[in-house]
């Protein structure tokens, strides 16, 4: 039992962050521009905001999209948390067990956003038919990198004023940190597989018969 409550521990720990650092936020910053705190000169900034869909603030349209988006990832939850149950039972390498910990901290700390902030923090969407599961995710490290007009050269966006500015949250950082780790030590977290793609590369191994 020990070993699961140490795992599950981790994604406890990042939700307790992620929480008080956005009721923090809420309570003690003004909204936008106004309440904006420069942390390192004017490139980091803490900086109150809410996301009402995906990442990068994209969103599905539509009423219902915002519910589907949320049920979604009350599935992945479940999904994700099972699979950290599963993998900490076949005593997988602590550091993956760890990052997938990190994940499930994460989604359960935007969920939480999603499914209970409408009706908290009274900032649903003003044409949401419910409160319920249409909170907006508060968001407040900001990374002002550049923005600008692009090059007319450039496919898609050239000649159009962009800015490249990511804003994000605890939740968004650990979910971040925990894939990043995975692809950076995936040749340790599954080492036959990388060998079984080495042999493969090398034409050593038929992929039909195996």
């Amino acid at each position: 039992m020990t070993k699961y409550l140490k795992f599950f521990g981790i994604a406890l720990v990042v939700i307790i962050i992620d929480q008080a650092v956005k009721m923090l936020v809420h309570f003690q910053m003004d909204f936008g521009s106004p309440g904006q705190i420069p942390i390192f000169g004017d490139w980091f900034k803490l900086h109150y905001t809410t996301n009402p869909g995906m990442a990068f603030g994209m969103e599905l349209g539509s009423d219902y999209g915002k519910l589907l988006l949320t049920s979604f990832r009350l599935v992945a939850m479940v999904g994700i948390g099972y699979y950290l149950y599963h993998i900490i039972e076949k005593k997988q390498p602590r550091l993956y067990i760890v990052c997938i910990a990190m994940i499930l901290g994460g989604a359960i700390g935007n969920l939480i956003d999603s499914v209970f902030y409408g009706v908290w923090l009274n900032n649903a969407p003003y044409n949401a038919s419910t409160p319920w599961f249409h909170g907006q995710v508060v968001d407040m490290f900001y990374f002002d990198i550049w923005e600008g007009y692009l090059p007319e050269w450039i496919p898609v966006w050239g000649g159009s004023y962009t800015a490249l500015w990511p804003i994000f949250n605890v939740a968004d950082a650990a979910i971040f940190v925990g894939v990043a780790m995975i692809l950076m030590f995936q040749g340790r977290f599954f080492p036959e597989k990388t060998e079984d793609n080495k042999q493969f590369q090398k034409g050593e191994l038929d992929p039909i018969s195996e």
